[in-house]
């Protein structure tokens, strides 16, 4: 059978590679499209079959001339594992994107992947942004992130694994029902889709067509380095969706407790990392850090009603003249 995935028009791409069903489907299926990709992979060090599967990348890498790139960590089987696990990888991921200037991590997240991040989300008491945040396409702040195969369902890509007669290999543990993704792709994603496939598909298009134009002109109108400057909104929907939109670049999904605190408090710091800060006037998002600053400086901010949980970011940046031509 044949599969049809995104073009990607970079020419120095990452694949996040385990060996498993979707990331050797999506392995072939570039080089089918003559798309440059190298390859990366994280062992855990939880499954004896581990080593089979670094072997396999190994020998990919070889006989196709990709560089390879491999962590090893060891982790213990925890009800936390999978955020561990997604932590120390994708924290690796850009240790090399950074140090070998990739432009494009591609990862093998398929259709079955978004509707279980459709469910779980769904469960939590999330919006429309927060349903269908799982798209082909995700701006980081240096890099993208691609998903190709998110149109696909893991039963095309058993299948064209198996006319092509391609190696994969199968981790037991992705039955495991303690971890919760494995429980909604047990119990509801997997038989939804062998039975509504073509209608789960139309209902995404939609919802994404739907977003973006919720999301008009929602950009920032001041960045400068990691601060951004919005306007704020006279909808607490639309302001919490430009700070989910924000926070989403830097890495961090808010949870509805979250962004329910937010509004109410109009001043935060999210996970000791991020302040943002909602004024009369604007929404003001940066880096969360403490620098001792002048008393001159801080009389200036006072004037210009900068935010305080903001100004030792601009402190330290020295933008303060920048945002205050802006404001003013």
């Amino acid at each position: 059978m044949t599969l049809q995935i995104s073009n990607i028009s970079t020419n120095k791409n990452l694949l996040g590679f385990s060996g498993g069903v979707d990331s050797s489907a999506l392995f072939f299926l570039l080089l089918e499209n003559n798309i440059p990709f190298d390859i990366v992979i994280v062992d855990y060090n939880l499954r004896e079959q581990s080593k089979k599967e670094v072997a396999y990348a190994k020998e990919l890498a070889k006989k196709y001339n990709k560089n390879i790139y491999l962590k090893e960590v060891k982790l213990e089987n925890s009800s936390n594992f999978e955020k561990q696990a997604r932590d120390i990888r994708y924290k690796f991921f850009e240790e090399i994107i950074e140090k070998y200037f990739y432009e494009t991590l591609i990862t093998a997240h398929q259709l079955n992947d978004k509707l279980e991040w459709f469910l779980m989300q769904f469960s939590k008491g999330a919006g429309l942004p927060e349903l269908i945040s799982f798209e082909e396409f995700t701006q980081k702040n240096n890099y993208t992130i691609c998903r190709p195969l998110i149109n696909i369902s893991k039963n095309d890509l058993l299948k064209y694994l198996d006319e092509n007669k391609i190696q994969y290999f199968v981790d037991e543990s992705n039955y495991e029902e303690k971890y919760k993704r494995n429980y909604f792709r047990k119990n509801y994603a997997n038989q939804f889709i062998e039975e509504f496939e073509s209608g789960i598909k139309k209902s995404f298009e939609y919802l994404k067509k739907d977003v973006i134009s919720l999301n008009t002109n929602l950009e920032p109108f001041f960045t400068k380095n990691d601060l951004e400057l919005y306007k704020l909104q006279n909808d607490d929907n639309i302001n919490i969706r430009l700070i989910d939109i924000s926070l989403k670049k830097r890495g961090f999904l808010l949870s509805k407790a979250q962004r329910d605190e937010i509004i109410k408090q109009k001043e935060c710091v999210v996970s000791h990392k991020i302040s943002i800060n909602l004024t009369s006037d604007y929404i003001f998002i940066a880096p969360y850090i403490q620098e001792n600053m002048p008393k001159k400086f801080k009389e200036k901010c006072r004037i210009e009603k900068l935010p305080k949980n903001i100004r030792p970011y601009i402190f330290k940046e020295n933008i303060l003249e920048e945002i205050s031509k802006v404001l003013n």
